[in-house]
């Protein structure tokens, strides 16, 4: 049973800006995470489909996420269970046969507004940006509405998209990670 996923992004934003906007219109903080993950290829490979092993040092979970309309904000399913063991379930991963894509790291602030997420997320070598999500398409754009967001200035790329937009193949870098500071 897959479910849909409702989400779209608005790229390029002042984090602290944005912050600051969400919060003074009652947006509550939920929390802020490091996340990291791997990605997976089906065997054999299905377009637009694969398995992601996420984590953000709270909540482990496994994800088969598949795009059917890269235009649409109800454009993706999402098929998810939580875990109890990030190095463990990739080590079941790899002997059922799968190996890692490569391996994402980000940085990740939450914040819930009415019913709707607002992810905030940093990641190696592009501009932060933000994902709205919401349980229909209508509570998307009532979010949207309500942080005064034009609809031409979003997004319903994934992320390997999105790192294309900007001149990267995200396929072809298997460790994204945040140089030490």
């Amino acid at each position: 049973m897959n479910n849909v996923e409702y989400e779209c992004t608005y790229l390029e934003i002042n984090k602290n800006d944005f912050i600051s906007k969400i919060e003074n219109l009652g947006a509550c903080k939920v929390g802020e995470y490091y996340q990291k993950r791997y990605t997976y290829d089906f065997n054999p490979k299905k377009e637009n489909k694969w398995i992601r092993l996420r984590t953000n040092g709270e909540l482990t979970t496994l994800t088969i996420k598949e795009v059917f309309d890269k235009t649409s904000i109800g454009g993706n399913y999402e098929l998810e269970i939580e875990v109890s063991d990030f190095d463990k379930c990739q080590h079941i991963l790899n002997e059922l046969g799968y190996s890692e894509r490569n391996y994402q790291e980000n940085k990740r602030i939450s914040y819930k507004i009415d019913d709707a997420e607002i992810d905030i997320d940093s990641r190696p070598m592009i501009p932060t940006y933000v994902e709205i999500e919401g349980n229909n398409e209508e509570e998307v754009y009532k979010t949207l509405e309500k942080l005064s967001i034009s609809r031409e200035k979003l997004t319903t790329a994934n992320v390997d998209d999105i790192y294309t937009s900007y001149g990267y193949n995200l396929a072809s870098i298997s460790n994204l990670k945040f140089e030490e500071e």
